[in-house]
């Protein structure tokens, strides 16, 4: 008995082989070598981001009294829940958002971080959310797109990531907060000057999903600051906001405006109204 079961053993282990050397994978080809293309962005991207460091830039923003503006948000679930950046409608009698050409709806309520330039709007529907991609590395030279309404128009800049830096408010109130510097590399044909009303809008990663929040920009050195991913995480994890994936485009250097402008369609990001009633 034993014997016979020594020859099943090997009998069952040689069929077993025979089986995964003619499996597809076995004759499968090597990968495709890289384009021009990959093998220049594969150069391009640095080493991972460091962690946060007392030696980081600081990024000087002076909160002034509220004014009548514009700004970006974008929906993180279809329940009608929006991010944006909060200085975007602090001290605001009443904010709105398009989600049509003369078409406004009210924001029911707003929850500000206290401690970094974040704010949550509710509507209660909104149509589709973004992709949100707040954990995991980054790389130094990783694309961003940044997709709202620069000027009150429809817009998108094209950047890479730089470093971190740390935002420091004055002001109205004091805060400092971690942030994330992108260098512009390129942006929608015709844009011209500040970026301003972009400000609270979302910058995508090449795969579609979200990053970051504007919340800052320096056009003297072409720079766009967002919030870091881990303190968007902690503010919805905070006020305890159920998250949806929804639809995602690829970002490429080549043509971004198509993705950007399929996120404004499906209204995964809208333009942001402010009024201040003396």
């Amino acid at each position: 008995m034993r014997f016979d079961w020594l020859i099943y053993v090997g009998a069952l282990g040689l069929m077993l082989a025979v089986i995964f050397a003619l499996a597809p994978s076995a004759d499968a080809p090597a990968p495709a070598p890289m384009s021009e293309f990959q093998e220049e962005l594969a150069e391009e991207l640095g080493p991972l981001l460091p962690d946060p460091s007392p030696l980081d830039e600081l990024v000087l923003v002076q909160v002034g009294e509220p004014q009548n503006g514009v700004g970006t948000a974008f929906a993180v679930n279809s329940s009608g829940d929006w991010l944006t950046a909060r200085h975007v409608v602090e001290g605001c009698a009443k904010v709105t958002l398009m989600v049509a050409p003369g078409n406004y709806v009210p924001v029911a309520n707003i929850m500000v971080d206290e401690d970094h330039d974040l704010a949550l709007l509710s509507t209660g529907r909104s149509p589709f959310p973004v992709s949100l991609a707040l954990q995991g590395p980054l790389r130094v030279g990783s694309e961003g797109f940044a997709v709202g309404f620069p000027q009150g128009e429809p817009g998108e800049l094209a950047t890479r990531l730089v470093a971190r830096s740390r935002l420091v408010t004055r002001g109205r109130r004091s805060a400092e907060a971690p942030i994330l510097a992108w260098a512009e590399i390129g942006r929608t044909e015709g844009l011209r000057g500040t970026i301003g009303g972009i400000s609270g809008g979302p910058m995508f990663d090449a795969t579609g999903a979200v990053r970051g929040v504007i919340v800052a920009e320096s056009p003297r050195r072409g720079r766009i600051y967002t919030t870091a991913p881990q303190s968007v995480e902690a503010f919805l994890t905070k006020l305890g906001v159920p998250l949806e994936s929804g639809p995602a485009d690829k970002f490429e250097l080549s043509g971004y405006g198509a993705p950007s402008d399929n996120a404004r369609r499906r209204l995964q990001v809208v333009k942001v109204t402010c009024e201040v009633i003396p």
